[in-house]
């Protein structure tokens, strides 16, 4: 049996060393996330926030701060979870293994969601939503925000809990024009289900009500987070993982979480929108300001000595990373069945997750000739024809069969492995005028842009060095060529001002490199700063991807079209320079930073965390 409330798994951790009361008042406006943060980066407890400024809620952060930690909350089940996902992926390892899976039918019906007719932690207590810890996390973030919801919303045309969608979309409790306690945003992206629930309420004459929660058991969070496989329930899998069935009751015409330490009710107006944003988010800096559907809030309430979850989002790594990392933990052995011939896939964190995915596939097509990608395009355009990883931008594949031992969580020795095998007129396959994640401003406009395929198959085709040849020089603007891995040479260049200007910036520096030796370095990546984009891999990817458009960033030394096909005869450019568009930079605010240094100093609470 796993942990019945949000407050057993805060005192559990803290019995063991891996949680830490905060007992003098903290504000909710940046002080709560500067903590957090700090506290993240040094592998640091879960924190307890005892006197939360303007709430009379405590409020808990940092649960999932390290993967040990999300390995030890989830330590009991986690084992019967990942049999039951095996058994999913292949049912006959019952009969092969009958005494290793035979837990996982039983594990599966324990997870069925449970109705409780009556009663309910979670509906002690009422509350308003300006009596809620205000948590605004960045500088120039619009509002306070709920940052772990998980928002229940049920089908209109399948009855019954189990067509139920829960999901994690981020709520902005105050700000804009959102009128005080009665309403508050509701941001959703594209590609999630409680899309497909508000276009068909949209087209009926009934309300479209949905409850959202915090707290609750630590399953309950991961459970609005992860990519279920089709025909399990969210709600099954919270179950499942917090090895306690969840628990609902119908409260008026809303379901409700009766284990959740807060719950909302309301109403979303089908036709009403306002602005939401802007947010600091987890690819490193600010979702802006869009217009996004409105809830109006019918009641708020909590259970006796409710514990306030939140988390702090920006430049990954962050505490969600972990979500991630159990993700992959859960479903790695149902990528060969969603993706067949797929060996391994890796949405990279540091890049933001959807900028960027690596993968292993199997180039089995043709063994009788000589390999070029062919299976592995096709495992490639199922990639990007699949739910979230659709939202991709830059896909990077190899064939598993030239080298075993690849992996894609080895950055600096999987982008060794494709470029010095990539052909350059061959291997890069583009996708324009097409989705790309809602958060990612690097594109032609929101939720647009464009995504590419680098897929290599075969010998290794050229020598990677990470030594400049003694005839180069750059001449000004470009400068500070640094080397990130052998084959891939940063580059600083002048400030991006408009497509026009990078076009001529482009151009300069092509014929620079045409007079050099440059046979040994495939990839070129201008940037505003070579130092640091060449610091490491974090860097590296997190400027590369985020900052570029493959259709328009992408360039080569002697590009040209072969009927419609994009070809190059010598390096790869990728201008990942800040471009006017972009979405600003998440910056600390430095007085903020300076006031929550006394909980760091020798007597503070959070001494030696630095």
């Amino acid at each position: 049996m796993g942990y019945k409330s949000l407050r057993a798994c805060a005192e559990d951790l803290e019995a063991t060393g891996q949680l830490i009361r905060i007992k003098e008042e903290v504000n909710p406006r940046l002080e709560m996330a500067a903590i957090h943060r700090r506290v993240y980066r040094a592998d640091g407890p879960a924190l307890l926030f005892e006197r939360v400024k303007g709430s009379p809620f405590q409020a808990i952060s940092n649960l999932y701060g390290t993967f040990e930690r999300t390995e030890y909350i989830f330590r009991k089940e986690l084992p019967l979870v990942k049999k039951v996902i095996a058994l999913k992926a292949d049912p006959s390892r019952l009969i092969k293994h009958p005494g290793k899976y035979l837990s996982a039918p039983f594990t599966a019906l324990k997870g069925l969601p449970l109705r409780k007719r009556w009663g309910g932690a979670s509906l002690a207590h009422h509350t308003t939503i300006d009596q809620l810890p205000q948590i605004v996390s960045w500088p120039k973030d619009g509002g306070a925000f709920i940052t772990l919801p998980q928002v229940l919303s049920l089908d209109p045309d399948k009855e019954g809990i189990m067509n139920s969608n829960l999901g994690m979309y981020r709520i902005q409790l105050s700000g804009n024009d959102y009128t005080p306690n009665e309403e508050i945003g509701l941001h959703y992206q594209i590609h999630r289900g409680i899309g497909v629930h508000h276009s068909r309420y949209n087209e009926l004459d009934r309300p479209f009500r949905i409850s959202i929660f915090t707290g609750g058991p630590p399953s309950h969070a991961f459970a609005a987070i992860m990519p279920l496989p089709e025909g399990l329930s969210e709600l099954t899998f919270a179950g499942m993982l917090g090895g306690r069935r969840f628990r609902y009751r119908k409260k008026g015409q809303y379901i409700v979480s009766t284990d959740a330490d807060f719950v909302i009710t309301g109403v979303v107006e089908k036709e009403k929108k306002k602005p939401e944003g802007p947010f600091g988010d987890h690819l490193g800096y600010y979702s802006l300001e869009h217009p996004f559907p409105v809830m109006k809030v019918d009641a708020v309430y909590h259970r006796k000595k409710p514990l306030w979850h939140f988390t702090v989002v920006g430049r990954p790594p962050a505490e969600d990373s972990s979500f991630g990392w159990l993700i992959h933990e859960l479903v790695k052995e149902l990528a060969p069945q969603e993706f067949p011939g797929l060996k391994e896939l890796n949405a990279v964190d540091a890049a933001g997750v959807h900028p960027l995915l690596l993968a292993i596939g199997s180039e089995r097509y043709m063994p009788f000739r000589d390999k070029k990608p062919e299976e592995l395009l096709t495992i490639a355009n199922r990639i990007l024809g699949s739910g979230q990883t659709s939202l991709a931008k830059y896909l990077w594949i190899a064939d598993g069969g030239d080298s075993p031992s690849l992996s894609t969580h080895d950055i600096r020795s999987f982008f060794q492995h494709i470029l010095s095998r990539i052909h350059l007129d061959r291997d890069i396959h583009f996708q324009t005028k097409t989705t790309i994640d809602t958060l990612d401003y690097s594109g032609t406009g929101w939720n647009e842009g464009s995504k590419v395929i680098i897929a290599c198959s075969g010998p290794v085709v050229r020598e990677l060095r990470a030594t400049l040849p003694e005839d180069f020089q750059l001449q000004s603007p470009f400068q500070n060529p640094v080397f990130f891995d052998r084959g891939i040479l940063c580059i600083g260049g002048p400030n991006y001002q408009s497509q026009v200007k990078a076009a001529e910036d482009i151009h300069r520096l092509k014929k620079q490199l045409k007079a050099l030796d440059t046979k040994h370095i495939p990839l070129v990546i201008l940037c505003d700063d070579s130092a640091f984009t060449a610091a490491n891999p974090d860097n590296f990817v997190w400027v590369t991807f985020t900052r570029s458009n493959p259709s328009h960033d992408m360039h080569a030394v002697g590009e040209e079209f072969d009927n419609k096909h994009w070809k190059a005869s010598g390096p790869i450019i990728i201008d990942a320079r800040t471009k006017p568009h972009h979405a600003p930079e998440l910056i600390p605010d430095a007085k903020t930073e300076e006031k929550v240094n006394r909980f760091f100093t020798q007597n503070g609470p959070l001494s030696g965390l630095e």
